[in-house]
């Protein structure tokens, strides 16, 4: 988690693709009838309701993410860009994210975000194999993709793009081959993400299968391996990057500060008068839409956070960084602390094993523990 303030974040969700990949559990919608003064209205409207409770703020990262948000026009993303600062003050360095893909009409685009404000892209690559993406359902081949990334280096100074692996039938050769190309390409930052198979998506329903978990396993090594040669290692579970190039936006989110979500389906951590809440707001964009526009948001949820729940979520995201948990500032933000969250005997057992390191300031799970985090909190927070 670090010591470093975490800064405040603000993330804008776009639901539509044009096409739903197989793999995907994001509130993610077909694109259809989309009236966009209407959605730049109500999206201006969900950001102005929250900022008259969360006056004082300083914001240090805005990120457009879906869905596919280089769908959105870049005279909406604009007007987004120019409302934060209206509404906040925001960092002299603050960090503007846009996701894209890798087709020719959102290629032609990125002069126009850039012009907007954005000055960092994220490409979704998923994979430079035109096999691995007719699977994965994309509608982008390998050549489109480095097309892509290398207009993307032309016109922005940050960009990063995702990969998946741990696809049925890779091998551990397979994705080392696929990470050298990875590497020759890639600017300052990689998001290389194990295929996970999610209930209520169409590859749960075919019955799809990732690689098995030893390949998987020997996947996970190689990427350290070979990222950490590239002078790109891990800072997060999935997110590597050169010094200075991690995402100020996710770090934010993973070191316990506050972010607003607004748009349908965004989540939100916020802290208002001391209290400390999770918001989430209507996933239905029909329904959405028509509340934020009647009523200046359409928030779903808005739920209190006990001391011990806001403890618990900081475990769970501190540890996904390398550098895990700062000790004195979780009990700073949670009010009680490390040792009082997690089961000490679990925590020393997983020291003992070599799935966690303690030093007289942080705590942090091993590549071993970060490999295997799910049981690792499984077993910290019973």
């Amino acid at each position: 988690m670090g010591g470093k303030n975490p800064g405040f974040g603000v993330y804008v969700h776009w639901p539509f693709c044009r096409r739903i990949c197989p793999y995907c559990d994001f509130n993610v919608h077909k694109d259809t009838d989309i009236d966009a003064s209407r959605w730049r209205g109500a999206l201006l409207s969900e950001l102005a309701h929250y900022a008259g409770e969360l006056e004082g703020r300083t914001v240090t990262s805005l990120y457009f993410g879906g869905g596919t948000p280089s769908l959105i026009e870049p005279e909406t993303v604009g007007e987004i860009v120019q409302a934060v600062a209206r509404h906040w003050p925001v960092a002299d360095d603050i960090e503007i994210t846009l996701e894209t893909n890798p087709t020719s009409s959102e290629r032609r685009r990125l002069r126009d975000f850039k012009d907007a404000g954005v000055n960092r892209l994220s490409v979704g690559v998923q994979s430079f194999d035109d096999d691995a993406l007719r699977f994965l359902g994309r509608d982008h081949s390998a050549a489109d993709a480095i097309a892509s990334l290398e207009d993307a280096i032309n016109v922005f100074e940050r960009v990063t793009f995702d990969l998946i692996y741990a696809r049925p039938g890779q091998s551990p050769t397979d994705w080392r081959d696929e990470l050298d190309r990875a590497v020759r390409i890639a600017g300052g930052h990689l998001s290389l993400y194990q295929l996970t198979i999610e209930s209520g998506t169409p590859f749960f329903r075919e019955g799809v299968h990732p690689a098995d978990d030893d390949d998987a396993a020997d996947m996970f090594e190689t990427t350290q391996e070979i990222l950490s040669a590239a002078g790109m290692p891990a800072y997060e579970i999935s997110n590597h990057a050169r010094p200075g190039e991690e995402s100020r936006h996710n770090l934010t989110c993973w070191r316990g500060g506050d972010y607003l979500g607004i748009g349908p389906g965004a989540h939100g951590r916020l802290t208002i008068d001391g209290a400390f809440y999770g918001t989430h707001q209507i996933h239905n964009p029909d329904r959405w839409l028509k509340l934020a526009g009647e009523h200046g948001h359409g928030t779903a949820k808005r739920r209190l956070l006990s001391a011990e729940d806001r403890a618990r979520e900081l475990v769970m995201m501190g540890l996904r960084l390398v550098d895990g948990i700062d000790i004195e500032r979780f009990g700073r933000i949670a009010g009680i602390s490390f040792d009082g969250t997690v089961d000490p005997d679990a925590l020393a057992r997983m020291v003992d094993g070599d799935l966690m390191a303690r030093t007289a300031t942080s705590v942090y799970a091993t590549a071993a523990g970060r490999q295997r985090l799910n049981a690792v909190l499984g077993m910290l927070l019973s």
